[in-house]
């Protein structure tokens, strides 16, 4: 049975926690919440610059995506892969002024491969001073595992981005995130567009939610080979958490019958101001070898918005949780509410929490301790220690492969402190 191997295990200084800076399972490379420091100290020096030359030199952004593709570039290569094996990229930001230095940084390595992407603006990143959290999936070369993109019509990419929009993975099909802008990125395109006029000719969520589904990502996955049905996994972005209900009113109107893994988290700004949401999604071809398996676990439904989890192949994608009941969050957690500058709260709700992921990882053929990917979204960063100090106590102080960043405002359940969000491997 293959397992999974951490890649670069690195203590992190004055803790016990352990980061993994890479998770190998089976012909996958997982590389989660990276952010450009030494572990020990905070930013790395060659991205923080000399303080007497703070104009010296590459724009501090455009060092810190140096910084981390090089990383990148040696962790994919120790395992024997390279960078044109990347299927996917995750970045979030905490300014907007830090995209661009990062997409240059990475199209001058990736050069015209760059793979389906999503960049989010948060509100803040775990490292004091940190300009860019990046987390990659990549693969192992052979077999029909080759990344290859194809082109949905009528489905524009940002010139300053150019990643695909589609990438195709043997029987995997990765969607980039989708926003519902026109091609030249300076505005909605018509079906998503609510004239400031028209007061209640339709909800601005509502519309772009619509013409996401079937305007994006619906050709998306055709284009490569899949469809929504067998759509396995979907990240939600929502600049109002507010819209929430009409968004899954809009959303639940095409995956009530089969459902895909569910994550929605706010976020502070998009790429285009006038989007409300971004989406990315992961697929199986259709007529594919693989197959979309749902998993069921009763006892976690008031804790996520989607199906406990998609079984695709050697992958098992959860749904976010939050720790909540059908009243609200845990009586534990708002019990101890007076504790939580010591943690108290959040450790009740990562117990459940991973307790629950437990339950569902057995439910989906594998264990908690295969989970290789694992963002979680605070809206305190007082939560990281609790939340870290959970995984480190389940995995018995094995690598935790986390990334942590901090939400605009509160969570969407009162009294509940963090979202995570977990990829597991199933060993075959």
């Amino acid at each position: 049975m293959t397992q999974v191997k951490p890649i670069a295990p690195t203590r992190i200084s004055g803790t016990e926690f352990t980061y993994a800076q890479g998770m190998r399972a089976g012909h996958w490379l997982f590389f989660t919440g990276h952010e450009a420091t030494d572990f020990q100290t905070g930013i790395v020096p060659q991205v923080a610059g000399k303080p007497g030359l703070p104009l010296g030199g590459q724009a501090r952004y455009r060092r810190e995506g140096d910084f981390l593709f090089e990383r990148f570039a040696k962790l994919i290569a120790a395992e024997g892969s390279d960078l044109k094996h990347i299927v996917r990229v995750d970045q979030y930001y905490p300014r907007t002024e830090c995209v661009n230095p990062y997409q240059r940084a990475r199209k001058a390595v990736l050069k015209n491969f760059v793979p389906p992407s999503t960049s989010i603006v948060m509100e803040e990143l775990l490292v004091n001073d940190a300009s860019m959290n990046v987390s990659m999936m990549a693969v192992l070369p052979g077999g029909d595992r080759e990344p290859k993109p194809a082109f949905p019509k009528d489905v524009p990419v940002p010139q300053h981005s150019g990643f695909f929009a589609t990438l195709v993975c043997g029987d995997y099909v990765f969607i980039a995130g989708q926003m519902p802008n026109n091609e030249a990125m300076t505005g909605l395109e018509t079906p998503a567009y609510r004239h400031p006029s028209a007061v209640w000719n339709g909800t601005d969520i509502r519309l772009q939610a619509e013409f996401l589904i079937t305007g994006r990502l619906k050709p998306g996955l055709e284009a490569g080979g899949s469809s929504l049905g067998n759509a396995v996994k979907a990240q939600v972005y929502l600049t109002d958490i507010n819209d929430l209900p009409e968004f899954m009113d809009v959303w639940n109107g095409h995956f009530a019958s089969n459902p895909c893994a569910l994550t929605v988290v706010e976020c502070k700004a998009l790429a285009l101001k006038e989007s409300k949401i971004e989406i990315n999604i992961l697929g199986l071809r259709d007529g594919g070898k693989i197959k979309k398996e749902i998993v069921d676990h009763k006892p976690s439904a008031a804790m996520r918005l989607g199906p406990a989890g998609v079984r695709a192949g050697d992958l098992l994608c959860m749904s976010a949780l939050y720790a909540a009941d059908d009243e609200g969050a845990l009586p534990a957690a708002l019990k101890t509410a007076g504790l939580r500058h010591v943690g108290s709260p959040v450790a009740h709700q990562m117990t459940a929490i991973l307790d629950a992921a437990s339950d569902i990882c057995r439910a989906g053929g594998t264990d908690v301790t295969n989970v290789v990917r694992a963002n979680h979204f605070v809206h305190d960063f007082e939560a990281a220690h609790p939340v870290l100090t959970a995984w480190h106590q389940r995995l018995k102080g094995a690598p935790i492969p986390f990334g942590i960043v901090r939400t605009p405002s509160r969570l969407p359940i009162p009294g509940t402190d963090v979202i995570v969000d977990m990829w597991a491997y199933r060993p075959g």
